[in-house]
């Protein structure tokens, strides 16, 4: 399964979702390669480091996507990929061959409109793919006291787009994270609230991907897959 985590606005934690994502998984026993297909090369970097486990590639272009994330679909059973934050052809080669698509957005009703634009590149590879891939909004870097509002529901539904109920709060252990070669999972107890945080996001999203005492399930379906 292609992940990829895409929003052409750049600052809405496409990084920290994509190499927790890719180290939730991993913690779940799967085969996972995270491709780091962003300029900054931030997210390749930081899994070496904090989980050296998870192999990380760097796609540097379009045509490297295109020709590449089908075979390291083959070699593993997730594949995230960290797209980046401008470069539409970048990010249409990616949506052209996910699976399943993350939107990140922050918590505003300005960011929630923004969306409208920042998923048009979305709509053309589900125009071309008849409905793939699938895609969900996801909210990060909301505050702790954070409620979802009518509008905001209303305004990710005109998009056509599900929201998950479950969003990551702007905590200074995400942002101190990197820096220490690391993932919220192996931070200690100051990260306790990030780690379940993160933790149930991700079974929402993916609740296929969860292991069962210890035992890789034999299919994998996302979100919007298991509802239907």
């Amino acid at each position: 399964m292609i992940i990829v985590v895409a929003n052409s606005k750049g600052g809405v934690g496409k990084s920290t979702l994509a190499v927790h994502l890719a180290a939730w998984l991993h913690k779940q026993g799967h085969r996972v390669t995270l491709a780091d297909c962003d300029t900054q090369q931030s997210s390749s970097e930081w899994i070496r480091e904090a989980v050296p486990e998870v192999r990380a590639v760097r796609l540097d272009n379009p045509d490297m996507i295109l020709n590449d994330l089908p075979q390291l679909c083959q070699e593993t059973d997730f594949v995230v990929a960290d797209g980046p934050g401008s470069q539409t052809e970048t990010s249409r080669a990616l949506l052209l061959r996910a699976d399943l698509a993350i939107v990140p957005c922050k918590a505003s009703m300005l960011e929630v409109r923004a969306l409208a634009k920042a998923t048009d590149v979305l709509r053309q590879a589900q125009d071309i793919r008849a409905g793939k891939p699938e895609a969900v909004i996801v909210l990060s870097m909301i505050g702790k006291n954070y409620r979802l509002t009518k509008d905001m529901m209303d305004a990710a539904a005109a998009l056509d787009l599900p929201l998950a109920t479950r969003a990551l709060v702007l905590r200074q252990v995400y942002a101190d994270a990197p820096g220490q070669g690391s993932v919220v999972w192996n931070l200690g107890s100051r990260a306790q609230e990030a780690a379940e945080e993160a933790d149930l996001l991700f079974r929402e999203i993916l609740p296929g991907a969860v292991k069962i005492r210890g035992r890789k399930p034999s299919s994998v379906k996302s979100k919007k897959a298991a509802v239907a």
